[in-house]
């Protein structure tokens, strides 16, 4: 295996309440089972915020006016959300989730639970880079690669290149760390952590076997597949870069938009040049749409726009 160790974090990454970028998961119409099976999972896990779809936002999308829209929760301090968005995207293992778990009881609980229902992709098992490893899709089609031993932080997301993006994980990673290490208010370092390649006869030599790194304090990690699959990224698990101010929406909308496709963009939706959707939204969007007198008005705007115009957008709820 070809290392290149660029640095090794030793503490444990500090997780706020305002973390820059929080996966979001698209779901058909099982939001709530899906959110209540990881609170019921997770130890350390809680539901932060539901909002309910309004009279436009159900005609936009056909759903019931009423019914849950989103939910934003937390597990073990990473935030998340989920939607109920109907059968437009599937989830794909080309997005996952490490678990670093402390020990040998929490990983076979955790194991337990998450594979009830769902379909193992490597078995929880003894493998030469862990004691204990396991890759797994849960019962909703979400992707989870519990190892041993423990870390901080304690979830970690992970993006698997393969299919038309296959070999372009260390591309991804230094395009990445460019748009947020560049960034006028950055909260944490944008920098690789470790890197590793594979050599001839392993796998796809110089491909990314593993790697680490950090956007804006928050660790990710990259790699790319053994062997081309038939997957491609898709919206249906995007990330959520939260901005507070219209130059910051401005700054990563163009940046992390250079190259991808035009047809992504909308309702501060885009995909990125490698098919990786990302939403750029103000961080006072989440209180407007929990507020029913300002959420259907708000999203009446929003559904006019690409990328969001804060102004306009306030001049909507107000």
């Amino acid at each position: 295996m070809q290392t290149q160790t660029l640095r090794r974090s030793k503490k444990k990454m500090k997780r706020t309440d305002k973390q820059r970028i929080n996966p979001f998961l698209w779901f058909d119409s099982n939001a709530e089972q899906a959110v209540n099976f990881y609170i019921s999972t997770f130890m350390n896990s809680k539901i932060d915020k539901v909002t309910r779809y309004e009279e436009q936002a159900a005609k936009a999308t056909g759903r019931e006016k009423g019914s849950v829209m989103t939910i934003d929760f937390s597990i073990e301090g990473q935030k998340f959300a989920a939607i109920n968005g109907g059968p437009v995207f599937k989830i794909s293992p080309t997005i996952s989730f490490f678990l670093n778990c402390d020990n040998t009881e929490e990983i076979n609980r955790l194991w337990s639970k998450l594979s009830d229902g769902g379909t193992v992709r490597m078995a929880l098992d003894k493998y030469p880079f862990s004691e204990r490893y396991g890759w797994v899709e849960d019962r909703f089609g979400v992707s989870w690669q519990l190892i041993l031993p423990g870390r901080a932080p304690k979830i970690e997301t992970c993006f698997m290149f393969t299919g038309s993006q296959h070999k372009r994980a260390e591309e991804a990673i230094n395009f990445f760390i460019s748009v947020f290490g560049n960034s006028a208010t950055p909260a944490g370092k944008s920098e690789i952590i470790q890197l590793e390649r594979y050599i001839a006869g392993q796998g796809p030599e110089g491909a990314v076997i593993h790697s680490k790194f950090e956007l804006d304090g928050q660790e990710f990690i990259a790699m790319d597949s053994h062997m081309v699959m038939n997957y491609e990224f898709n919206p249906a698990i995007s990330l959520v870069v939260n901005c507070k101010t219209q130059d910051e929406i401005d700054y990563y909308w163009e940046k992390l938009s250079a190259g991808g496709d035009e047809r992504a963009r909308q309702c501060g939706w885009l995909a990125d040049k490698f098919g990786i959707s990302w939403q750029i939204i103000p961080d006072s969007l989440g209180e407007i749409m929990s507020n029913p007198e300002k959420a259907e008005r708000a999203m009446m705007a929003i559904l006019q726009m690409k990328k969001i115009d804060m102004k306009m957008l306030q001049r909507a709820v107000e």
